[in-house]
């Protein structure tokens, strides 16, 4: 390789030279942003084996990255002199844009913000159960899902509920996952019409002090009646968000076989 061809590759303000040092950039960047996607993915591992919310973790660490191939671009700008006014000018564009796109989507934007708070402060993680407030009313739920714009549960009985994050981080949220040790297990069945309410009521406080992951039953209540029937709930504690599912599932058993025996029809 001649001098001149080795001074053409290291100036910047020539092709070659823009071309070797956009390669240089775009290699470093590469090896950064891997290097985090490692390191975050470590500790992610470390951390979902102890236990720990990694919700913030991983939002973090996307953001990190994209960061990188920002910088990199800016530095890239920087060094190629023909590129010195597009970089300004991309910088002021996006300062332009960000004003527009602001005006025009304010609550798209409060739920990003309110999003990356909630991530942050995080005053409830993913499989807590918290009751938020709803158009219908109180509602409790188990948290599956927390993103930038919309925070997701799902309440015992099936249903999903999405709540924008500017709602849920403005209001007064309950969460019974903060003490491991009181975790609310509500499970509702529909009694067909005819059948005895009172026994159906025993046969269910009794299937649930048969499970020992229960550790308090606070009650069997009725909380609506339909065409169809007679809609009770239980009402009990548990210690593990995570035994909720098997917890139902041993209850509706044990639930079922003794209304099969006493005759009681379920909706």
């Amino acid at each position: 390789m001649t001098a001149s061809t080795t001074a053409a590759i290291l100036d910047p303000s020539r092709f070659l030279g823009a071309a070797f040092y956009a390669i240089v950039v775009i290699l470093i960047a590469w090896l950064i942003g891997k290097i985090l996607h490692v390191a975050v993915h470590r500790y992610l591992d470390k951390a979902e084996a102890a236990g720990t919310d990694s919700t913030s973790i991983r939002f973090l660490g996307e953001l990190a990255r994209v960061a990188v191939y920002i910088i990199a671009f800016l530095c890239y700008a920087n060094i190629v002199p023909a590129l010195h006014s597009v970089g300004t000018a991309w910088l002021a564009s996006v300062g332009v844009i960000s004003i527009i796109i602001g005006l025009a989507t304010q609550s798209t934007l409060s739920n990003v913000v309110a999003g990356i708070a909630l991530i942050l402060y995080r005053p409830f993680r993913i499989g807590d159960r918290i009751q938020v407030t709803t158009p219908t009313g109180n509602e409790i739920g188990l948290v599956e899902d927390i993103g930038l714009g919309y925070t997701r549960l799902r309440t015992a009985d099936g249903r999903r509920i999405v709540l924008p994050n500017s709602i849920i981080s403005s209001q007064t949220n309950i969460n019974f996952s903060h003490n491991r040790s009181h975790v609310l297990l509500e499970i509702s069945l529909t009694v067909e019409n005819g059948s005895d309410i009172d026994v159906a009521r025993t046969i269910i406080l009794e299937s649930a002090k048969k499970i020992a992951k229960i550790t308090k039953v606070n009650g069997c209540f009725v909380t609506s009646l339909t065409s169809a029937g007679t809609v009770v709930m239980l009402s009990a504690m548990c210690t593990d968000p995570g035994d909720i599912a098997s917890i139902k599932s041993e209850l509706l058993e044990d639930a079922k076989k003794g209304f099969d025996s006493k005759g009681i029809k379920i909706g």
